[in-house]
């Protein structure tokens, strides 16, 4: 398979639409038919992450949607455990946005023999939770502030320091269930300060605010709560529609 970060960097005239998978919310079995559904309908990609795991299926849930799915699988960590080798990547996420030295570099070093070991393609992630209007999963468990979702200049002066860093890409985070997705101003003006890719999830809970973000300046978008309560295959094509056409 093509070099995963090839594949990110690929989704500029035409925008990436990852879906993301809660292996806690579910059966391994489920979440790998879910997966299936995502792709058929159009998405490019599933990400696999929880803020929480309290069931042992991380790696089971991962084996089996890459039997399913021939799109890229790619790991969306909560914790340093959360290493797979039957994904295709990790998303090695740096929390920049945060002030706690367990998400800035800890947890990092705590996967990064695995990561080694099961030459698993990781791909260095400036990961930054936005002020949503609730409080979220993410913001909870990674006892981090976010960043205010009026200030897109604080969270310029974060993205341009991931990757002056050397990151790889740039994750906007308003967290799952968020009550507000980020705003597109601060998608603007982070996009044009910098030269890698962007990430943008959390709160889009429908194809119009997916559309928007994508046009904002978004490369790949994700959505994730959305489909938990039950798969509308109708969704996902109207969401991958928005996001490619946008």
């Amino acid at each position: 398979m093509k070099k995963i970060y090839d594949i990110i960097k690929s989704y500029k005239n035409r925008k990436g639409y990852f879906c993301l998978i809660d292996p806690d919310k579910s059966t391994p079995e489920i979440s790998a038919d879910n997966a299936g559904i995502f792709e058929n309908n159009g998405a490019d990609a599933i990400l696999v992450g929880s803020s929480i795991m309290l069931n042992d299926n991380f790696d089971e849930t991962i084996r089996q949607i890459k039997e399913k799915v021939k799109i890229p699988v790619i790991i969306f960590p909560g914790k340093f455990n959360f290493v797979s080798k039957y994904a295709d990547a990790i998303l090695l996420l740096s929390m920049v946005s945060s002030r706690n030295p367990d998400l800035l570099i800890s947890e990092q070093v705590r996967s990064a023999p695995l990561i080694k070991k099961y030459n698993l393609e990781s791909i260095g992630t400036g990961y930054m939770l936005i002020e949503s209007g609730s409080l979220t999963s993410v913001q909870y468990m990674s006892n981090s502030l976010p960043i205010p979702r009026t200030k897109p200049d604080i969270a310029v002066a974060h993205a341009l320091a991931a990757e002056f860093l050397g990151m790889k890409t740039i994750y906007l985070e308003a967290g799952s269930g968020a009550k507000n997705y980020v705003p597109e101003k601060l998608i603007i003006e982070v996009k044009k300060n910098i030269t890698i890719p962007l990430i943008v999830g959390g709160g889009i809970r429908n194809p119009e605010t997916a559309r928007k973000v994508a046009q904002a300046g978004a490369d790949i978008v994700v959505t994730g709560t959305i489909h938990e309560n039950g798969i509308d295959q109708k969704l996902i094509r109207e969401f991958a529609e928005a996001i490619h056409n946008s």
